[in-house]
C-alpha cells in the first residue's frame, strides 16, 4: 500500500503542525484586526493634532483690511517659528486658496477643504479664522506623513514578527507536547519490537498510571502478550509430551522386535518356510531401523545425549564404507581416509552418520557412478565429505533435503520401495548434536555433495539449533 506524502510524516510532527498551523491562522487573523485599528488610530491621532494645530493657529491669526492699502492684513504669530518644531507648512489664504502668507518655500496647497486630506505627501488640515473682521479666511496646516507611514509600517513589522515568533513556539510547545503524549507509545513500541526480535512473549507491557487511552492500550497489549505466553507455553509442553511419547514408544518397540527378529533368525536356521521367514526377516528388520531411527531423532530433540568415547572419525568412516560396498552394485565407492581425526562422539550415531550419506548417494546414482568418501582436517574441525557425479540434487532442495521424510525418489533411486525420509534428518540430527554442521551442495562434477563439519578433540563445539519436529 503506496503511503500518501502526510501519512510519512511521524504523528509527532503531525500533532506539532497542526498546532503550528491552527496558532499561525488565530495570529493572523488577530494581527489583522489588530494592525487595522492601530493603525487608524495612529492615522486619526496624527489628523487630530493637524486639526488641533491648525486651530490653534486660526485662534490666534486675525484679518482686517486696510484702507490705506487697499488689501487685507494679517495679524498672526511667526508662522516659520510656529512651523519649525513640526517641521510643518502654514498658509493663511482667502476663499479661493489664493496664499495671503505663508512659510518658506510652501508648496501650493488648494483651496481650502473641510476635512483632512493629502496633497503632495503632505497631510493637510484647515481651520477657519473666526475671529476677524473679514470673513472667508483660513489657516491650511500642513505636515509630512512619512513618519506615520514608518510608525504604521512598524507596527505591521512587529505584528508580522509576533505572528512568526508565536507558530515557532507554538511548533515547539507542539513538538514537546507530543513527544510528552507519544513518549508511553514509543516505550510500548520499543518494548515490542524487542519481543519481536527476541520471540519472549513472557515479557510484559508496563502499562502507565493515568487510565487513557495510552494505559489502554497498553493493558490491551499486556493482555495479548499474557494470552500468547500461555499458547507457547501449551504448545511448548504438547511438543514435549510429543517427543517423549515417540522417544519411550520407540525404545519399547525394540524389545518385541528384537525378540520377532531372533525367533524368525532361529527358524531360518532351523529350515522352516525360508523364503516366508527371510520376507518376515526382512520387514523386521526394516521396521527395526525405523524405530531405532525415530528413537535417535527422539533423543535429539528432548536433547539426550547418548555416551560419548574417544574415536578415530576416519576408522569410522572406514568401516561405514566397508558396510556399503556390497550394496553398491555396480557403483565404484572411492574414499580418501588419511590421517587419523580423533574427536569425542557415540560410535554407533557417527557411524549410522556416514552410513546414511553413503547410502543416499548410492540410493540416488546411476549404474557406473562414482561415490567418493573424504575425511580431512581443516583448522581445528574434522572434514567428512560424500560426493558423487550422479544428478546431483534438484535447485532449491539445499536446505528441504534436510528435513524429515523429505524423499528425493527420481529415476536413478536404485532401492525398492523407497526410503523412509529419515536418513538425511539423521545425518543432521546426529551432526547437530555433536556440535557440528551439515551441507548440500554440488560436487565438481555435477554431481551431489554433502559436507559434514565436526569439531576435533579439545575444539569447542559450535552452538546449533535442534531440529524441528
Amino acid at each position: 500500500m503506496k503511503l500518501g506524502p502526510l501519512q510519512r510524516i511521524p504523528v509527532r510532527w503531525r500533532i506539532a503542525l497542526s498546532t503550528a498551523g491552527l496558532t499561525l491562522l488565530i495570529l493572523i487573523g488577530f494581527a489583522f484586526v489588530l494592525g487595522n485599528v492601530v493603525g487608524d488610530r495612529i492615522r486619526g491621532d496624527f489628523d487630530e493634532e493637524l486639526e488641533n494645530a491648525a486651530g490653534a493657529l486660526a485662534a490666534e491669526t486675525r484679518v482686517a483690511s486696510d484702507p490705506v492699502l487697499g488689501r487685507p492684513v494679517i495679524s498672526a504669530p511667526r508662522l516659520d517659528d510656529f512651523a519649525m518644531a513640526e517641521d510643518a507648512v502654514i498658509q493663511v489664504v482667502d476663499g479661493s486658496g489664493k496664499p495671503l502668507a505663508s512659510t518658506g518655500d510652501a508648496p501650493q496647497l488648494g483651496p481650502p477643504e473641510g476635512s483632512v486630506h493629502d496633497v503632495d505627501g503632505l497631510r493637510v488640515a484647515t481651520k477657519p479664522i473666526a475671529d476677524s473682521s473679514l470673513q472667508g479666511y483660513s489657516v491650511i496646516y500642513a505636515r509630512p506623513d512619512d513618519g506615520v507611514d514608518a510608525t504604521v509600517g512598524r507596527l505591521w513589522l512587529f505584528l508580522g514578527a509576533g505572528v512568526l515568533g508565536g507558530t515557532v513556539l507554538a511548533l515547539l510547545a507542539g513538538l514537546a507536547i507530543a513527544d510528552r503524549a507519544m513518549r508511553p507509545i514509543a516505550s510500548l513500541t520499543a518494548l515490542a519490537r524487542e519481543i519481536a526480535s527476541t520471540r519472549d512473549p513472557s515479557r510484559r507491557m508496563p502499562i502507565p498510571a493515568a487510565d487513557d487511552e495510552v494505559g489502554e492500550l497498553a493493558a490491551t497489549m499486556d493482555g495479548m502478550l499474557e494470552a500468547l505466553d500461555e499458547a507457547r507455553s501449551e504448545r511448548e509442553q504438547a511438543l514435549e509430551r510429543q517427543r517423549e511419547f515417540v522417544a519411550d514408544a520407540s525404545h519399547e518397540l525394540r524389545t518385541p522386535l528384537t525378540s520377532v527378529q531372533a525367533n524368525l533368525e532361529l527358524l531360518q536356521a532351523a529350515g522352516e518356510d525360508e523364503q516366508a521367514v527371510e520376507s518376515a526377516l526382512a520387514s523386521t528388520m526394516r521396521m527395526s531401523r525405523l524405530v531405532s531411527d525415530l528413537l535417535l531423532l527422539a533423543r535429539a530433540d528432548t536433547g539426550r545425549r547418548a555416551a560419548r568415547t574417544e574415536l578415530d572419525l576416519s576408522a569410522t568412516a572406514a568401516e561405514a564404507l566397508e558396510e556399503v560396498a556390497p550394496l553398491a552394485g555396480e557403483r565404484k565407492l572411492e574414499g580418501e581416509l588419511g590421517e587419523p581425526l580423533p574427536l569425542v562422539g557415540n560410535p554407533d550415531e557417527l557411524h549410522r552418520l556416514v552410513r546414511n550419506l553413503l547410502e543416499n548417494a548410492v540410493r540416488h546414482t546411476p549404474k557406473g557412478s562414482t561415490v567418493k568418501l573424504r575425511a580431512s582436517r581443516e583448522g581445528s574441525d574434522a572434514v567428512l565429505e560424500v560426493s558423487d557425479d550422479g544428478p546431483g540434487l534438484a535447485p532449491g532442495m539445499e536446505k528441504q533435503i534436510f528435513e524429515r521424510f523429505v524423499r528425493g525418489d527420481g529415476p536413478a533411486d536404485t532401492a525398492a520401495g523407497g526410503g523412509s525420509g529419515l536418513g538425511l534428518a539423521i545425518v543432521r540430527a546426529v551432526a547437530e548434536s555433536h556440535g557440528g554442521s551439515v551441507e548440500a551442495g554440488s560436487s565438481s562434477s555435477g554431481g551431489a555433495r554433502f559436507t559434514v563439519r565436526l569439531p576435533l578433540e579439545g575444539a569447542p563445539a559450535r552452538e546449533t539449533e535442534p531440529a524441528e519436529l
